[in-house]
């Protein structure tokens, strides 16, 4: 076996070693939501005026689950995160590895905003609308599984939203990506966005002005981001050359 075939095993190995501890960790977050899962519904719940159904013995084991999954992935971020970190580390140089580690908490914390944008502002507005369109004809019954597939469909996509800026930052530290790149991609990345605000918000101007804005603000925030990566490692490279 040569050099390149036993770097190549290496490699695959490290990251079959990484992917094992996110996934323990995962495991980990899981059971322990799960154990608090019934205070977390509660919680969830507690503005609703009615109790919600379920169709079988089944639902509810699927609705805990459902909770308990969200919870572990929301906290699984970070550890992810410094597993990818940790399997780069070799090809980033001594400030790339401090600088770089530093984009961990913000991941989780940019998570955790989307989150709370999705489920405090986008899922009550989706939900009062939709109630206000059944109006008097027809006779709301709500399912938990239902309810709770609804809400996480709402809320869980904008928590990977929102990381936008901090793996902008991340990439563009790394070289694969750069503001001209971003600015140049600018016209379809807000198309795109626009589309995926409509598919998921009330067919009316406010709720998709509500969702719209935020999306292309987090964009042109990326991009702000960027050049401000890049202008920082320009500047510090000048000052390795000049010394």
């Amino acid at each position: 076996m040569d050099k390149t075939q036993m770097n190549f095993f290496d490699h695959l190995n490290e990251l079959r070693k990484r992917i094992i501890m996110t996934l323990v960790a995962f495991v980990f977050f899981f059971i322990f939501a799960f154990i608090y899962v019934k205070e977390i519904y509660q919680f969830l719940v507690k503005d609703l005026d009615t109790k919600l159904a379920v169709l079988g013995p089944a639902d509810i084991l699927w609705i805990y689950m459902m909770i308990a999954g969200v919870f572990a992935i929301a906290f699984t971020i970070p550890v992810a995160a410094f597993q990818v970190w940790q399997f780069v580390k070799p090809a980033l140089t001594e400030e790339e590895k401090k600088i770089t580690l530093l984009f961990i908490p913000g991941l989780f914390f940019l998570f955790l905003v989307g989150i709370a944008f999705g489920y405090f502002i986008l899922f009550p507005m989706v939900l009062a609308f939709l109630l206000n369109l059944a109006g008097d004809q027809f006779q709301t019954f709500f399912t938990g599984e239902k309810y709770f597939a609804f809400m996480l469909n709402l809320s869980l996509p904008f928590g990977f939203i929102f990381e936008m800026p901090a793996v902008v930052m991340f990439l563009t530290r790394l070289g694969i990506i750069n503001p001209h790149k971003l600015i140049k991609a600018r016209k379809i990345a807000y198309f795109l966005l626009m589309v995926v605000s409509i598919i998921i918000t009330p067919p009316d101007f406010i709720s998709d002005i509500l969702v719209i804005v935020p999306l292309l603000l987090l964009y042109e925030l990326s991009i702000t981001l960027s050049k401000f990566v890049i202008r920082k490692r320009t500047l510090a490279d000048t000052t390795v050359a000049t010394n």
